[in-house]
């Protein structure tokens, strides 16, 4: 089983930071720095090279940093085969999520609660950030499994789909476009309000535009908005159009305090998907996890 300088050195080696190792685990940067120098003592090597403000792994820091997840994933592993065999073998464990923003905030809460209900013993850590950062992190090995939306995939991972929803266009009721239908080139000249670069929305939003051969940086964008909630805030209170998934605007058009505003031969669909690094898709609680929440939303189908 990893110690705890080990689970403190992965914390650290995972962000780079002693600052935010600390406050992660809720312990003291003393306390961090301090497991942190008996790990150094005991291998008789540095495993961190200290670079002004910012830190990196030495050599003898990334063979240790690698060991150190193979060993945990092995954990894992074990806890789980072990508690198959012996149902009275309860270790807690621990999964870190990550999911971006339409996800965490609207499509996993209810799939999260149940889950731990029915496993008591597991914890759950879930980030929120855009697509593009989970996949970085998932890559960074910050995290083990990750949810996005969007359209562009890297070679390394293993993409396994959960649910597609719509992207809708909508604007504050009583805004002159309320009762109007939209052609494709009229957006060309009507103001927009956009999410910020990386977003799965965003990237949808820009493949669609692709196919009328129109490019984003042509649109008379007057706001970016860094996440759903702030875009969607904003558009209750300005004349600008919006593009929101229809997960995260239902109870808006449903009290008509958000209108969807239809445009013609411009469907705007997204897949969201679970993320994996090629090798992992077997390590078992996250597995499990994922097979959970599949079966969550095939019930509700």
């Amino acid at each position: 089983m990893l110690s705890h300088p080990h689970e403190v050195f992965l914390e650290v080696a995972q962000r780079l930071s002693f600052t935010k190792a600390s406050q992660a685990l809720f312990i003291s940067q003393s306390a961090v720095s301090k497991q942190v120098k008996a790990l150094e003592e005991r291998y008789k090597t540095g495993l961190f090279e200290r670079l002004g403000s910012s830190i990196q792994l030495t050599p003898a820091g990334l063979k240790l940093y690698h060991k150190i997840l193979q060993a945990k994933q092995l954990q894992q592993e074990l806890h789980q085969e072990m508690s198959e065999l012996s149902p009275e073998f309860t270790p807690i464990m621990h999964l870190v999520i990550g999911a971006s923003t339409t996800i965490s905030l609207y499509v996993l809460p209810p799939v999260v609660s149940a889950y731990l209900r029915l496993h008591p013993n597991r914890q759950l850590s879930l980030k929120n950030r855009n697509s593009d950062n989970i996949l970085r992190a998932l890559l960074d090995h910050e995290i083990e499994l990750g949810i996005i939306e969007g359209i562009h995939k890297v070679s390394n991972v293993t993409y396994t789909p959960l649910l597609t929803d719509d992207v809708v266009a909508v604007c504050a009721a009583h805004n002159p476009l309320e009762h109007r239908t939209l052609e494709v080139h009229d957006l060309l000249t009507t103001p927009l309000a956009l999410r910020e670069d990386g977003s799965g929305t965003l990237a949808v939003l820009e493949e669609a535009l692709a196919q009328h051969r129109i490019k984003l940086a042509a649109l008379p964008v007057r706001v970016r908005l860094g996440g759903t909630e702030a875009l969607k805030n904003f558009v209750r209170v300005d004349t600008c159009l919006a593009f929101l998934p229809r997960q995260a605007v239902v109870k808006e058009l449903a009290s008509g305090e958000l209108v969807e505003v239809k445009i013609n031969n411009f469907p705007l669909q997204r897949e969201f998907n679970f993320i994996q690094r090629k090798g992992t898709e077997n390590n078992a609680p996250y597995k499990d996890f994922l097979q959970f929440t599949r079966r969550y939303y095939s019930a509700k189908a």
